[in-house]
């Protein structure tokens, strides 16, 4: 006779088959008997105890973009799976692999009105790949084996089980369950010979050619492909903010970051190629400035594996189906070697005029207060540019992902399409659950550590060795510098009063240190990276800083601000 066991610990194996072995998460009457069961299972699934349902999520996140493996977080019903949706909404915008498992009332109470009863599947079916009522015991093996597939696989995703209470509780003869094929989804879509050999010929044909590399090349760990590809042909390209790391920044092909705050060259020239290759990326509206005006003379390729991302957004020439990783290899034979070196020197000259105008002041400025620039490229230099970025959201995050560089894959997390303030601290915990062998550096701003600021809690319980840089101007810095810029200088309710967040992390055990003068800057960060464990280095910058260039909302995406008229 097969052995009985309840739903909670048949989810327990189901999630040590799937490989699990982190968990975030927080428990609550709903899920009582899913903890309960755990407690039997700490020598083999590391549950983190997180001080919010949201910081649960934004850390399997971090945890997920580091690691390539699927992030995993465990919560009660009602107000734990609502605090979750911001989560959800961020990871599946920008493709992160995640499996939340949310507590539920029992089958008979559904519909009632019940104590913390909340319609879990009707609010996350817009912002989840797929999501599932586990309302017997008997269907907890199969729905955590197909969660697990779906997060994964294809584009990934987030995927949420709602776990009925009485599920939970009830017995099943416990079988494991392995789905690896879905009727009607096709999440590794084979490419098309006719599109691959008409990819090569339009790559063979142009002069001036320009490769948009997103995130796509990361999830399809198509790193090396893109390089073979890319010193093959011999052409320039520009990254999307998730896409930064897919190739190292001093790569001499790398012309650096697109985008509304993107450097120079990469969006001018976006407008003077003839020929725009899309790999991994969704053409987002912070790329693509004005859609009436952008890459018009160019011919486009988009390779993707999600169909529903050709001519979204802009029309395409050339759609090549399938993952990057087989697609660009499969063009790289092809394509003739090739050289554009004087459309590769073409970018020289914008290259220079930013940094004469913006970089050079920004990352070496010889008197007034401390910039965020030179804090974080002196904090990536110091770390031999192989650290971790995580970022919150705002303009530590635009300056942080302009001047950190990166040499290693999966060194960029950041909130893209969502743009969630809070996301930094708790996604940079789960990340240094996911490469704890690597320094993760978070840059956060005053506004955006004070919304997520609990989870200084879980660093402290679980001695994450987080590098905090805490950039504070005592504003929220980019709504203000819009403010500047579009609202005439009224700076309604952007200044922060701000606490002492030394005393703050001092009461949770966390080292911390303020700089305020450049010449003690070289130091603090030293100290900072040579600490053991957690750090919190907070940098008074400049208060009315400003992140250049910039392309103002809804402009021709070449037609960016190297400077700010009064």
């Amino acid at each position: 006779m097969k052995e009985r066991i309840t739903g909670a610990e048949a989810l327990m194996r189901s999630l040590v088959n799937e490989g699990v072995k982190t968990i975030f998460g927080y428990p609550g009457g709903a899920i009582m008997p899913v903890f309960d069961a755990l407690y039997d299972y700490r020598d083999r699934l590391n549950h983190i105890l997180v001080r919010h349902e949201q910081g649960a999520t934004h850390a399997a996140q971090g945890f997920a973009r580091v690691s390539g493996e699927v992030g995993c977080c465990i919560v009660t019903s009602g107000p734990g799976a609502t605090n979750t949706i911001t989560g959800i909404a961020d990871a599946m915008i920008d493709s992160t692999p995640m499996v939340v498992i949310c507590g539920q009332v029992g089958v008979s109470m559904l519909g009632t009105d019940a104590f913390q009863e909340v319609d879990v599947v009707g609010i996350t079916s817009p912002i989840s790949k797929w999501n599932f009522q586990i309302r017997r015991a008997e269907d907890v093996a199969w729905a955590v084996s197909r969660a697990f597939y779906i997060a994964k696989s294809g584009r990934p995703g987030p995927v949420v089980l709602d776990f009925a209470k009485n599920a939970q509780t009830g017995m099943v003869e416990y079988e494991p369950a392995k789905v690896d094929f879905i009727r009607s989804y096709d999440p590794d879509p084979q490419p098309s010979d006719e599109a691959i050999k008409l990819a090569a010929r339009m790559i063979d044909d142009s002069v001036k050619p320009f490769v948009l590399v997103g995130q796509g090349v990361e999830l399809g760990n198509a790193q090396n492909e893109l390089r073979e590809f890319l010193e093959k042909a011999q052409i320039p390209a520009g990254c999307t903010l998730l896409g930064l790391s897919a190739l190292p920044t001093d790569h001499p092909l790398n012309m650096g970051m697109l985008g509304m705050h993107g450097n120079l060259g990469p969006n001018v020239m976006t407008n003077q190629c003839d020929l725009l290759i899309a790999i991994g990326m969704r053409f987002d509206d912070r790329v693509t400035g004005n859609l009436n005006t952008y890459a018009k003379q160019a011919k486009i390729i988009h390779f993707d594996i999600d169909p529903s991302e050709f001519d979204k957004n802009v029309k395409v020439d050339l759609p090549v189906l399938g993952n990057c990783k087989t697609t660009l290899a499969a063009v790289s034979k092809l394509i003739s070697p090739a050289k554009h070196n004087s459309w590769i020197q073409g970018f020289q000259p914008y290259a220079e005029k930013e940094y004469n105008k913006v970089i050079e002041k920004a990352i070496h400025p010889t008197q007034g207060p401390l910039l965020m620039g030179e804090v974080v490229r002196k904090v990536s230099e110091a770390a031999n540019n192989e650290a971790v970025l995580v970022t919150d959201v705002g303009q530590n995050q635009m300056f942080g992902c302009r001047y950190f560089k990166f040499t290693k894959p999966r060194s960029v997390v950041t909130s893209g399409g969502c743009g969630t303030m809070g996301f930094g601290l708790p996604a940079a915990i789960g990340a240094t659950f996911g490469v704890p062998e690597r320094t993760v550096c978070l840059f956060v701003g005053d506004g955006g550590l004070q919304m997520t600021i609990q989870e200084l809690g879980t660093i402290m319980e679980q001695g994450c060795p987080v590098k905090i840089i805490l950039l504070n101007n005592n504003f929220l810095g980019n709504v203000r510098q819009w403010q500047a810029m579009f609202f005439n200088h009224r700076y309604s309710f952007t200044p922060m009063a701000n606490p002492d967040y030394e005393k703050i992390a001092e009461a949770y055990g966390i080292p911390a240190h303020t700089v305020i003068d450049r010449q003690d800057l070289d130091d603090s960060i030293r100290v900072m990276l040579d600490t053991p464990g957690p750090y919190l280095l907070q940098c008074a910058v400049m208060e009315e800083d400003n992140v250049l260039p910039m392309t103002p909302p809804g402009a021709d995406v070449d037609k960016m601000m190297l400077e700010i008229k009064e």
